[in-house]
């Protein structure tokens, strides 16, 4: 203890670093099983191979996709299963905008029976859209179950994320499941950090110096 000093603490501040305490060990396990999440969704990918043919008439080409700093679309298009009335959603890569809006891209689709391998995704990517829901090639979002009604096409409850090579030119560079786990464990140790401060900071107020 200090010469000087004697420990008194405040109560004030033993309440408000109990608050912050637990607060920050709340999040800092909060963020810590955000990480552990990602990190067992990547262990967990169902790889898939099929074969089938393309239906380029379907395509989808859903909007602001980023890649390499460059704006552009993700392409999504409808693969007949062989041998089968059914059908799947392939997300087949991403390609560069055109100069304008109304400019869009030609994507170059294989025609024929083709190998198609992967990763299972149970639904395409959502972001926030205002109005109601888009129709044509280009979209903001895509979900399986209204696609299907609208075409009438026997679509399968999932999406395939191509990740065999094709002579189509996309680019197939796909964000990692776990990607962020890392972001999140730093995130963890700050709260975790805030937490210990938090006792420093009440224990070092509690020391009051002796009247003489």
């Amino acid at each position: 203890m200090p010469a000087g000093y004697s420990f008194r603490p405040r109560l004030w501040a033993l309440l408000a670093a109990a608050a912050a305490c637990a607060a920050g060990i709340a999040l800092g396990l909060w963020q810590a099983g955000r990480a552990a999440e990602k990190r067992a969704a990547q262990t967990q990918l169902e790889h898939i191979s099929v074969r089938g043919e393309f239906l380029p008439q379907h395509t989808v080409l859903l909007d602001n996709k980023l890649r390499r700093g460059r704006a552009g679309y993700e392409v999504v298009t409808p693969l007949k299963l062989a041998g089968s009335a059914m059908h799947v959603l392939v997300k087949r890569g991403w390609i560069a905008a055109g100069a304008t809006r109304n400019e869009l891209p030609e994507v170059k689709t294989s025609r024929g029976e083709i190998a198609v391998e992967g990763i299972v995704r149970e639904h395409l990517p959502r972001v926030l859209q205002a109005g109601p829901a888009q129709r044509g090639k280009l979209r903001q979002n895509l979900a399986v179950e209204d696609f299907a009604v609208e075409t009438g096409l026997a679509l399968l409850p999932f999406v395939i994320e191509q990740h065999s090579r094709a002579d189509d030119g996309l680019l197939r560079e796909w964000p990692r499941v776990d990607a962020g786990a890392e972001k999140n464990e730093m995130y963890s140790l700050q709260w975790y950090s805030l937490a210990a401060l938090a006792v420093a900071l009440a224990l070092a107020l509690s020391f009051r110096k002796i009247e003489k």
